[in-house]
């Protein structure tokens, strides 16, 4: 039978009680019959000293015990005031908790009261003049189960139990609002968690206690507030694919159009159309793909101790002729001491390096330029690309390195690219543990600062 957690909170909240309930009656148990029937003992033993004072009186007066064995009332007299109840006057017949007294002369022979082995007696002896003239002998061990005061128990017994019952009744009347009290926040909870299932992100829970059940809701609201920003994301990311990828389609298809219509001609300058049309669109595709694959961190990256600064050389080298036909100046400056290397990817450092500078020579206007600087400091490897004109807005700058993002006033989509290139860099920065931002450049344009960690 499967149970809830309510359920299993009531049982358990019940079960308690009922074990402190039994526990403390167990030890109520054994500190009555080690407190209470102690108590007893000495106050019997008190009565059996009273006794033999009293009996030594008599003996003195009498010189013997004749008297006192041919007048049985006379010792059940004494037994009364044994008892400490004189003013009743003399009682014919047993006190009960003393009639189990027997008198013994000194051979210890009993001579009054209940006959019994004087082994098995309790013996307290009866001075007269200095010597023992005879003994008093008590049974021991029977002071609970031969005196009135059981009654006492039996009721302290009674009203033990019945408070048991009433405490086990109070627990079950409190334990069950007390258990929906306790587990409403996870009925909410899981309601809250089918509706996520479903996706219905937007849904969030009461977060207001400060225990544990608290924090768990409000972990709860944060993985909703994670999967809703994902969701918005990845709906905005696939009306930006559809929206790039339609614009290189489309001036393709219409290219191909005009060719069969017989608008434009089949020569070299229409295949050169076509051919670069497709290049931008190969160009996008790679772009996404490379994007999504240090998204889900399936690129690969086989890290090994390299030369940052020769992979740059490299690159910026690669890239020369290119900014030279669009008119723009390249320098780079190499302010490191000495050898320096980093423990990474020799071709993801050079893709990073790549679209960087890709991306000052895609955007940046004629007869401006692209200063990178190489430095060390505090065991960080510090990489700016710092270009001219056109400028981005500060509030811009943030922004740069989400896909798909352009600042359309100055770096728009005519200049070429969909955007990515800058997303690709961030993803391969972070993989290498390294750092990446924009800041406004003083030549008046861009400056993209890289921070990667040196290899000790």
């Amino acid at each position: 039978m499967r149970l809830s957690i309510r359920h299993k909170l009531f049982l358990t909240l019940l079960v308690t009680t009922a074990l402190v309930v039994a526990t403390m009656y167990g030890f109520m148990q054994w500190s009555f019959q080690h407190g209470f029937v102690s108590f007893l003992e000495s106050r019997q033993q008190a009565r059996v000293e009273r006794m033999v004072g009293q009996l030594a009186e008599v003996y003195a007066e009498e010189g013997g015990w004749g008297g006192l064995r041919r007048d049985r009332a006379r010792w059940w007299y004494l037994m009364a005031e044994g008892r400490g109840t004189p003013e009743h006057g003399p009682r014919r017949g047993p006190v009960r908790g003393l009639d189990g007294l027997t008198l013994l002369d000194v051979d210890k022979r009993p001579l009054i009261g209940r006959p019994a082995d004087s082994g098995q007696l309790e013996l307290s002896p009866i001075q007269v003049d200095g010597r023992v003239v005879g003994y008093v002998g008590r049974l021991p061990g029977r002071a609970l189960s031969d005196l009135l005061d059981i009654r006492f128990a039996e009721r302290q017994r009674h009203a033990f139990v019945w408070i048991a019952l009433l405490i086990g009744l109070a627990t079950a009347a409190l334990a069950w609002p007390l258990a929906n009290t306790l587990v409403r926040p996870l009925r909410r909870l899981t309601e809250a968690t089918r509706a996520l299932a479903a996706g219905r992100f937007n849904t969030r829970v009461p977060a207001h206690a400060g225990d544990e059940l608290g924090d768990l809701a409000r972990d709860f609201n944060d993985l909703a507030q994670a999967l809703e920003r994902t969701e918005a994301a990845r709906r905005h990311w696939m009306a930006d694919i559809s929206h790039e990828l339609r614009t290189p389609l489309a001036l393709l298809r219409a290219e191909l159009e005009a060719l069969q219509d017989g608008v434009r001609s089949l020569d070299a300058a229409a295949v050169a159309a076509l051919q670069a049309d497709v290049g931008r669109l190969h160009r996008m595709v790679d772009d996404l793909h490379q994007l999504a694959m240090t998204d889900l961190g399936a690129m690969s990256y086989r890290k090994r101790a390299v030369d940052p600064a020769g992979i740059l050389a490299d690159e910026v080298e690669a890239c020369a002729g290119e900014f030279e036909r669009k008119g723009l100046a390249l320098s780079l400056r190499n302010g490191l001491a000495g050898s320096l290397t980093l423990q990474a990817d020799p071709d993801r450092l050079a893709q990073l390096f790549r679209n960087l500078l890709q991306n000052s020579l895609r955007y940046s206007d004629p007869g401006g330029r692209l200063e990178i600087t190489i430095a060390a400091a505090d065991s960080w490897l510090q990489l700016d690309f710092t270009d001219t004109a056109p400028a981005v807005p500060a509030e811009a700058l943030p922004q740069l390195f989400e896909r798909f993002y352009r600042v359309e006033a100055s770096r728009s989509r005519a200049h070429g690219g969909a955007g990515l290139g800058l997303a690709i860099c961030r993803n391969i920065v972070e993989a290498h543990g390294g750092r990446i931002e924009a800041r406004p450049s003083p030549l008046g344009g861009l400056c993209v600062h890289v921070e990667l960690p040196v290899a000790p």
